[in-house]
């Protein structure tokens, strides 16, 4: 798995007893090759062998987030929530669904809990590991917004900034929000937010 070699990484974990971390691993490896169907297989038999198994269940999320299934992907984040409450990536992977279901607020709201409990959560891909993270997203200029509204509320102003940096250059139209939000007033305050500022915007 670690050198990415995922096909004999399944054949070498379809060689050892059937357990529920075995059977979540070999869903990862066809995830990573992009084979879906079996990767939903792998990780619906990881839940049977172990209904608490919480990465299984955020990866059976994954699965569902990918065919745009956004309302049975945040069912399936919220089971892992009410086993492992503390689970940043699966807060991130639900605040994706409701954003792509236009629901903004309830999007913020899982974000910014996400990046209390690891501000790094958005880095940490997780491909080859326990637990995947989705981070494609429809509206990239928006959600750029959102990310940089997190990041500024916790004070971690380089992230913001790059972030309102990404949103301006995606396009996001509605610039004079950061000129007006509470979240940015320290931002302001940065000889840099000017020069963000000044991105022309984004022809399409």
């Amino acid at each position: 798995m670690a050198r990415k070699m995922f096909r004999e990484a399944i054949e070498t974990y379809k060689e050892a007893p059937p357990s529920a971390m075995l059977m979540n691993k070999i869903g990862i490896a066809y995830h990573q090759l992009a084979d879906i169907g079996d990767a939903e297989r792998y990780y619906a038999r990881a839940v049977k062998l172990d209904p608490m198994f919480s990465e299984a269940i955020n990866n059976l999320g994954t699965i569902y987030y990918s065919r745009h299934s956004y309302r049975r992907a945040i069912a399936q984040y919220k089971k892992v929530l009410r086993i492992k409450p503390e689970s940043a990536a699966t807060l991130a992977n639900m605040a994706s669904a409701y954003f792509a279901r236009k629901q903004y607020d309830l999007a913020q709201e899982k974000l910014d809990q996400a990046l209390a409990i690891d501000p790094k959560v958005l880095e940490n891909h997780g491909g080859v590991g326990a637990v995947v993270r989705d981070s494609s997203v429809i509206d990239r200029p928006t959600f750029f917004y959102t990310l940089a509204k997190s990041y500024a509320k916790r004070g971690l102003n380089e992230e913001a900034m790059n972030f309102i940096r990404k949103a301006l250059e995606e396009g996001f139209k509605e610039r004079a929000k950061f000129k007006e939000e509470p979240e940015f007033r320290e931002l302001r305050k940065d000889p840099e937010f000017e020069k963000v500022m000044a991105i022309e915007p984004k022809v399409l």
